[in-house]
């Protein structure tokens, strides 16, 4: 199996942690899920040689770990500084900086106690990697990005606009 496709198998299966993530109330669960979406990510990254994406990925996994246990506003500002220096090393041009973007918007998403603020900067931050993973031609990685929007939006409507309406 090629790189290119094995690369497109890995984010097959992150797809089923993305999907899974936002059916969860609790933030705890919300961000397990995507700490094991992020291992297949960055890896799916990497045999695509996206070194920036493939290093907030990276970053990301672990933010999505430390996030579990923490929402330190100490630990959301080091995690950003780390993406910036990330990017900045492997710097190749408008993709760095889009998936920097996408990287930031989800590592304040991923520090905030509410789910519903996490929910919504989520979506800011998925659609930078939406454009990314466009841009680099993983097909995969593209329907991953819609799909993981959408299961967003369904947690969205099922937690908040759905409770909202029958009140």
């Amino acid at each position: 199996m090629n790189d290119f496709l094995l690369s497109q198998v890995l984010v097959a299966i992150a797809i089923g942690f993305d999907l899974l993530s936002f059916q969860f109330k609790e933030r705890q669960k919300i961000v397990a899920c995507l700490f094991c979406a992020g291992v297949l990510i960055s890896t799916h990254f990497a045999l695509l040689e996206q070194w920036t994406a493939a290093s907030l990925m990276g970053i990301a996994t672990l933010r999505y770990l430390l996030s579990i246990f923490s929402t330190s506003s100490i630990f959301m500002y080091l995690f950003c500084l780390s993406s910036v220096v990330a990017t900045a090393l492997t710097f190749t041009g408008v993709t760095s900086i889009i998936s920097c973007l996408g990287s930031t918007f989800q590592t304040i998403a991923a520090f905030q106690q509410n789910d519903r603020k996490l929910r919504q900067l989520m979506i800011v931050g998925t659609s930078f990697w939406l454009l990314h993973n466009y841009l680099i031609g993983s097909p995969t990685a593209v329907l991953m990005e819609v799909l993981f929007i959408s299961s967003n939006l369904i947690g969205y409507y099922r937690y908040y606009y759905k409770k909202a309406c029958s009140v």
